[in-house]
């Protein structure tokens, strides 16, 4: 590479869609990335990007994208749309963002294809496991007999549950000593059928619901995937809601920049 630099990670966007009530860009489309989870990437000695959709009609293409960053992670936001994996939506408010659906899928495998690691935020849990085939239930207050509330408007952040770590995965030997950890939980959404080749590493500890999933295997012939992982909780929530009780997460961002190709000159992360 021509010496060491800095690993630089393509943040998927979340969409404005084109609003002719909107009394600024009135009717475009805006793409925007939530500035805490630049500062987390940061955090841990990364340079973040925003990945911009790929115009048609021009000549740049996903794969442009692809040979610049070292890495890609899935932005929270809006809904998966149920088309996305062969659902009708069983209310109109669950329709979710199809235009984006198929942008992040798009982008999940053209990195997952060129070697290069991906991680999931909250619905980019969701949005990874529907890339791998997975499917998701639309709502889990109606779709499950759980009575957590995983998503509160008026907590947002600050809605904290536990998670139980699977034994034995990735996600417990970043955290050797833990086995029940404290999380937050924006979500309304959550993994149903798991995509081929991910395994559950972690569930909500008194309903079950799957709170971290890792790719495994490539899901066809059982052989060493790329690096694929994906958490519902919001690490990049940390600062300001962590009453002294919550999971530290600096491991799981620095085990995903350490996937990346490049060398690099990675600050320590800050709690």
């Amino acid at each position: 590479m021509g010496g060491s630099r800095r690993p630089r990670i393509g943040i998927s966007a979340c969409f404005f869609h084109p609003d002719n009530e909107r009394l600024v860009f009135k009717g475009k489309t805006l793409l925007y990335v939530e500035q805490s989870m630049v500062n987390w990437v940061q955090s841990g000695g990364a340079v973040a990007y925003l990945i911009p959709t790929a115009d048609p009609a021009s000549p740049v293409t996903v794969a442009d994208y692809v040979d610049d960053l070292d890495g890609l992670l899935l932005h929270g936001g809006a809904d998966v749309c149920p088309r996305s994996y062969g659902e009708e939506p069983l209310r109109p408010e669950w329709e979710g963002d199809e235009i984006r659906d198929r942008y992040e899928i798009e982008l999940v495998q053209a990195f997952h294809a060129a070697g290069k690691p991906v991680l999931g935020i909250c619905r980019g849990a969701q949005i990874m496991n529907v890339a791998f085939g997975g499917t998701l239930y639309q709502d889990i207050l109606e779709q499950t007999d759980t009575e957590r509330v995983h998503r509160s408007q008026e907590l947002y952040d600050h809605n904290l549950h536990h998670v139980d770590v699977v034994e034995g995965s990735g996600l417990a030997k970043l955290y050797p000593e833990a086995t029940t950890v404290k999380v937050n939980s924006v979500h309304h959404q959550a993994v149903k059928e798991v995509g081929a080749g991910l395994t559950i590493e972690a569930r909500s500890s008194d309903d079950g619901i799957i709170e971290a999933i890792r790719l495994t295997t490539d899901g066809t012939d059982g052989t060493p995937a790329g690096y694929a992982f994906a958490v519902q909780w919001h690490p990049e929530f940390f600062k300001g809601v962590d009453d002294g009780t919550m999971l530290d997460n600096d491991p799981i961002l620095r085990e995903f920049l350490a996937q990346t190709a490049t060398e690099t000159t990675q600050q320590p992360a800050e709690a």
